[in-house]
């Protein structure tokens, strides 16, 4: 028996003391801006394929959903690093929550303004005296920011629009109480459509488009945790892994689908649906190499900055992105 054991201690020594290296990961919890859904398949697909864990990492993914803030949840020390839309990002960094982007899966902005035809839209001259369904906590300033460039009003009467406070749903369009709502082209138009709307008797207006895009679904850690050079290295495995997952999913958009299907624990999921919009996530990812252009955060933040009287920031920010942790990874 002893010898048995001595040998098993040889052997765990010599690859790296076993159990111990095993358990010696790296603990990273990430809170996703929403719930459980292709949008964040890269993630689940680095975890379930074991990016992560080859890079000594054990990662927790917390799902997000509609009373959850990102930016409260790690200010709160609830997570390490989060999933947010740079103008979210930007607005909580200037009310004192020191947020700063350390990578940007997402190249391109999926958000729109979906409209019925009958209403007699045809083009963003025809949204004064409409009401329109618009997003808040935080997903609202896009949208501010264009009805700003577009001198529309968004306190009613017939020169402005009328906002309602949309729900994450497409009900106000399904029941006719908005001529628009805010939709993802992956996701709430897809709704649209499963719903028994037509694609030929909608509109749809990209942010993209109409030249307001804004970045989304960047990756975000408070500003302090940058000076820890443990956590930089962190990090940059992390980020490493994650955009290895997402190019996995790209390559391999059903699998990552029903990867995703298999973490989520409300069972609320279809497969159509997540395979749909696994294809249109990849449309949005495609072209990053996770590392933030500065060119794409120019637009951003001048977007911003244009929200006419009500400005989503007030000032451009200094020190709200690094590539620190992307130049670490090696991207």
């Amino acid at each position: 028996m002893k010898k048995l054991l001595m040998t098993a201690l040889a052997a765990s020594v010599g690859t790296g003391l076993g159990l111990a290296a095993a358990s010696a990961a790296d603990e990273v919890t990430l809170q996703l801006k929403w719930v459980t859904q292709a949008q964040f398949a890269g993630y689940y697909a680095a975890l379930d394929q074991g990016f992560y864990e080859e890079e000594d990492l054990d990662v927790t993914i917390l799902p997000g959903g509609p009373d959850i803030a990102p930016p409260q949840v790690i200010a709160g020390g609830g997570a390490d690093v989060i999933i947010e839309w740079m103008p979210a990002a930007l607005a909580a960094r200037e009310r004192g929550v020191p947020l700063v982007n350390i990578a940007q899966p997402f190249k391109k902005s999926g958000m729109m303004l979906t409209c019925k035809k009958d209403t007699g839209i045809t083009s963003p001259s025809d949204f004064p005296g409409k009401t329109l369904g618009v997003w808040f906590f935080g997903n609202e300033y896009p949208f501010l920011s264009w009805m700003a460039k577009l001198e529309i009003p968004t306190d009613g009467g017939a020169n402005g629009v009328t906002v309602i406070k949309q729900g994450f749903n497409v009900d106000p369009l399904l029941q006719d109480q908005a001529a628009c709502i805010s939709t993802m082209t992956y996701n709430e138009y897809w709704q649209v459509i499963d719903a028994g709307i037509p694609a030929s008797e909608l509109i749809v207006f990209k942010y993209e488009d109409e030249g307001v895009a804004t970045l989304e679904d960047g990756l975000y850690v408070l500003e302090d945790s940058l000076t820890d050079d443990v956590f930089v290295d962190t990090m940059a495995r992390f980020v490493r892994a994650s955009m290895k997952g997402w190019k996995w999913a790209a390559e391999n958009a059903d699998a990552a689908a029903d990867i995703v299907l298999g973490y989520d624990e409300t069972g609320a999921q279809t497969e159509t649906h997540q395979r749909r919009m696994m294809g249109e996530i990849n449309v949005l990812v495609d072209g990053s190499s996770g590392v933030l252009q500065e060119s794409d955060y120019d637009r951003t933040v001048e977007t911003l900055l244009s929200g006419g009287s009500d400005p989503v920031i007030t000032e451009k920010p200094e020190g709200a992105w690094t590539h620190a942790v992307t130049d670490k990874a090696g991207l």
